[in-house]
């Protein structure tokens, strides 16, 4: 008998991160696995790292040129939708798995059971009004709002950066800090996100003004490094942080603040107990980090129209005698109540898809 197949739609660099685990456990475990990717960023080469067999289905990027983020957007749902359903056919999945809606549809087009593994809340991605009813159960920590369909939700008190970032799943390592930052000593990161997706349309974040007058408080302190996906201007390319996309992580682990537009690196860096500012238009909108902020006080959500509360709360921050043992103790007190979210997506992905007889281990090449 055949092993089961399980296929991962990895669409952005964070979901390389978000299943990995279960990917590598799943194929310890006897699963066939397809990886289905986008050229999104360092996407490919993350995969490449781990020397995984994977389907690039936008090996020319997801953009249409200079046209407008709707068209882009629905060009690109319908390339996705075709691509996606000739490449299920050919594999014959029993799960399909992923964040992305399009996902949903293929599914119910196809009659393969879909699974969304989703932190926004509904209200906030309203996409997902159009993916959702087609999905076979929506996967959500339990701070996030499923909107309507309550009834295809399955639960668990954690988050997406918990399935890659708990203490039993990440070993940070202060040597590859050295290697890329030398003489490290008490260091920042900034970091400038795209905002080019459907759901970013029309919201703002750091500029490269903001961002200059960031650099300038936080020199006094420390050195301070750019993440960017966007090109940056002559001032602040000499920042770029120079460190391959797979060890981005132990930096941020060792940094004394994190300051951005995005909120995953936000939330990577208050589950490692990094003190995390985010600054753009979704603050106050997302539950999961409103829990970080509110319950746990990890990180800082300030609006676009406030950018003086922001430089405020960097001094704040960067003057806080004992800064990183502070929030390492923040930290355990979350870890003692969130779990380790990556064990408990193969548990979910196993009752719905056992293994009918012991099966050998399938290497992936």
């Amino acid at each position: 008998m055949k092993n089961k197949t399980v296929l991962f739609y990895l669409n952005h660099p964070a979901h390389f991160h978000l299943f990995g685990n279960a990917i590598s456990q799943l194929s310890n475990d006897g699963y066939q696995i397809v990886i289905v990717s986008v050229a999104k960023d360092v996407l490919d080469d993350l995969l490449k790292s781990q020397g995984w067999a994977y389907t690039n289905i936008f090996p020319e990027g997801r953009r249409d040129g200079n046209k407008s983020i709707w068209h882009n957007t629905i060009v690109g749902y319908f390339k996705t939708l075709f691509r996606l359903i000739k490449v299920v056919r050919k594999a014959k999945p029993g799960l399909l798995i992923g964040t992305e809606g399009t996902l949903a549809h293929v599914g119910f087009l196809l009659g393969v059971a879909s699974f969304l593994f989703n932190e926004d809340d509904t209200k906030a991605t309203p996409e997902n009004y159009l993916f959702y009813p087609f999905a076979t159960k929506i996967v959500l920590p339990n701070c996030c709002d499923a909107g309507q369909w309550k009834g295809k939700r399955i639960s668990y008190d954690g988050y997406h950066e918990l399935a890659y970032l708990h203490p039993q799943n990440f070993f940070p390592d202060f040597n590859v800090v050295q290697k890329f930052i030398p003489d490290a000593g008490r260091y920042f990161i900034l970091r400038l996100a795209q905002l080019t997706a459907s759901h970013d349309a029309g919201k703002t974040g750091i500029t490269d003004a903001i961002a200059g007058e960031i650099i300038d408080r936080l020199e006094k302190h420390g050195k301070v490094f750019i993440s960017s996906e966007r090109p940056l201007s002559e001032r602040l390319e000499k920042y770029r942080l120079n460190l391959p996309a797979q060890e981005i992580l132990h930096a941020l682990y060792y940094a004394d603040l994190y300051i951005g537009d995005s909120q995953t690196m936000a939330a990577e860096a208050a589950v490692m107990g990094t003190p995390s500012i985010r600054f753009n238009d979704f603050v106050g909108k997302l539950g999961y980090l409103n829990e970080l902020e509110r319950q746990y006080e990890l990180t800082f959500g300030i609006a676009t129209t406030e950018p003086e509360k922001l430089y405020a709360k960097i001094e704040e921050l960067v003057n806080t005698p004992n800064l990183k043992s502070h929030y390492a103790n923040k930290r355990k007190i979350m870890l003692v109540e969130q779990i380790n979210t990556s064990s408990f997506f193969i548990d979910v992905i196993k009752e719905r898809l056992p293994l009918e007889i012991e099966q050998q281990p399938v290497c992936m090449k």
